[in-house]
């Protein structure tokens, strides 16, 4: 039986059965449920090892008007970037369980303030996306964005690499990112998987309209296969593949990149591959990562779902190929930790496999959700 009190929808609910006039095996069930508020304010903090201190804000509602929309505001802040984000989804459009919303957004990066070069950006934009669950575990997905940015460069002090792409495609350039996504989760668990996995394929690509034109494919296979009821190993493996399109190369920011905790640790965040001539990472059009983890729980906390470690390996390398002899790996240790006040990841890690010019990064974090 359900314990209906706790449904996550209501904060008052009482059910009565009474029989069934004429009958001896047949109750009705009427329920009188007082809806939770369903609407949340958020002011956050978090801290990651490349950007810093995070501030975050929101103001969202899961139920405008008792529709069962969703609409939420959000301001996201860090030494890199400024981002103000309106978000709106409606997620049973049709009966069916298909989805629509849309977002709009503001995004203001300062590339300088992590050592990647004297120059600012300004993008305005806004995208509307659809949703269509083909089974319980099949989700596509489907997107159209529009897209204006700014680059301000400063005369003998920007990267030669910026000023090459703004002679290329001008300063003010327009985008129409059109998105398809498939994504199938068969995960026993979203908070503490043991079994099952996610696959996500993606390609977004610049349509005509927009003075870019570029495609980006991307394939994701994450794997958990349990030991027994202690042990758990995840794999992970991640390829891109990106180019430019209408005779111009791929724009420098659609380039994909690596290294960090979140991808191929023990490595500086976004630092592996070719670099500039500022020793500024270049990234590349052509990106490959692989994970290996053990997880465990900490000893004695074995009925703990929110914190698990892991003995981990990556390994992966980013640029113009897939050449092997350009791989790096790193080995070493780590924590997740769902607190009540966001994710906490810190991994301690030792690279063995390194190319000259490469930023080692032994102990990074990040804590605090981000959006």
């Amino acid at each position: 039986s359900r314990d209906w009190s706790s449904d996550v929808c209501s904060s008052d609910l009482s059910v009565e059965t009474p029989s069934v006039a004429g009958t001896t095996d047949q109750v009705d069930v009427n329920m009188t449920v007082v809806e939770k508020p369903t609407g949340n304010v958020m002011i956050g903090a978090g801290y990651g090892s490349a950007e810093g201190v995070v501030l975050s804000g929101g103001v969202t509602q899961q139920n405008v008007f008792g529709t069962g929309n969703f609409v939420g505001v959000n301001v996201n802040t860090s030494k890199l970037n400024t981002v103000y984000s309106l978000s709106f989804t409606q997620p049973y459009w049709t009966v069916d369980g298909v989805s629509r919303g849309f977002d709009v957004y503001k995004r203001n990066t300062n590339p300088n303030a992590i050592g990647a070069g004297l120059y600012r950006t300004q993008a305005l934009g806004g995208q509307g996306r659809i949703g269509v669950p083909f089974t319980e575990i099949d989700y596509i997905n489907v997107g159209l964005c529009y897209d204006d940015t700014t680059i301000t460069t400063y005369p003998g002090f920007s990267p030669v690499r910026i000023t090459s792409y703004v002679n290329t495609f001008g300063a003010n350039n327009t985008s129409v990112p059109a998105t398809l996504s498939w994504t199938r989760d068969t995960r026993d668990s979203a908070l503490y998987p043991t079994s099952g996995g996610t696959q996500r394929s993606s390609l977004e690509t610049g349509l005509p309209g927009g003075t870019l034109r570029y495609y980006k494919m991307n394939y994701q296979n994450q794997r958990y296969y349990p030991l027994n009821k202690t042990f758990t190993v995840y794999l992970n493996g991640d390829i891109g593949y990106a180019g430019g399109m209408g005779g111009k190369p791929l724009p420098f920011f659609k380039n994909y990149y690596l290294g960090g905790v979140t991808s191929l640790r023990g490595f500086g965040t976004s630092t592996i591959g070719p670099k500039y001539e500022d020793n500024t990472p270049v990234g590349g059009s052509k990106r490959v990562l692989g994970n290996a983890e053990l997880l465990f729980p900490i000893p004695g906390m074995t009925n703990e779902k929110s914190i698990r470690i892991s003995a981990f390996m990556d390994a992966g390398t980013v640029g113009e190929s897939y050449n092997f002899s350009d791989w790096r790996a790193a080995a070493g240790v780590g924590v997740l930790w769902v607190s009540p006040f966001g994710p906490l990841k810190i991994s301690v890690a030792q690279p063995f496999r390194m190319q000259p010019g490469d930023t080692k990064q032994r102990i990074q974090f990040t804590f605090g959700q981000q959006f």
